[in-house]
């Protein structure tokens, strides 16, 4: 999973998310949420159902009680009207508690990805430096065994430029160092036999 991608779901959950309420959650306070939202969400579901139909209940009682008149059609469509509302009523409750039900599994399966991501991050974060530590390495052999100086400070700066904050950056740093300071004083050596008188 490439970095970017992992960027993209940390800032889709934040969207989805909003501003965190508590500090870092573990794995086991994630499926715990997970599962109090299906519960919230299941019961949501279950008391619109248990409302539209305590609803129907009493229209229905109610017309049982109410002696029958003989329909006029002002009363029928004004009756289709009321069966209109209500039915639009009843689907916009609907279509809001699947709109809930959908934005609760987005998040949920973006909470499940973003626990998955852990190890590979720290699995990453191990191979780069394992990376770090071989290019440090092979420099290291290019300056003291094959004495190829030019070569391996090209190969430090390498491994500060691609891993500026890495703890073999640092060694390339101190290893830089040294080289300029060995250069430093044989420049010196050099300049001081120059100014040296010739013998008599």
């Amino acid at each position: 999973m490439s970095e970017e991608r992992i960027q993209r779901l940390l800032q889709q959950a934040d969207q989805i998310a909003g501003p965190p309420a508590f500090g870092p959650v573990s794995t086991g306070t994630i499926r715990q949420r997970i599962h109090r939202r299906w519960v919230i969400r299941s019961t949501a579901i279950m008391a619109a159902a248990a409302v539209i139909a305590v609803a129907t209940a009493l229209w229905t009682v109610r017309m049982r009680t109410e002696k029958p008149q003989p329909p006029t059609i002002a009363s029928l469509e004004t009756q289709v009207e009321q069966l209109r509302v209500q039915a639009d009523a009843t689907l916009r409750l609907v279509q809001e508690v699947l709109a809930k039900d959908r934005q609760q599994r987005r998040l949920a399966s973006l909470e499940a990805e973003l626990s998955s991501i852990a190890e590979p991050m720290a699995e990453i974060e191990r191979q780069v430096d394992k990376t770090a530590f071989i290019l440090v390495y092979q420099a290291d052999k290019l300056y003291k065994e094959l004495n190829q100086t030019e070569s391996a400070v090209v190969a430090y700066k390498e491994v500060i430029q691609l891993f500026p904050k890495n703890r073999w950056a640092d060694v390339a740093r101190e290893r830089l160092s040294q080289i300029e300071q060995r250069q430093i004083n044989k420049s010196d050596d050099k300049g001081e036999t120059r100014c040296k008188p010739a013998a008599v």
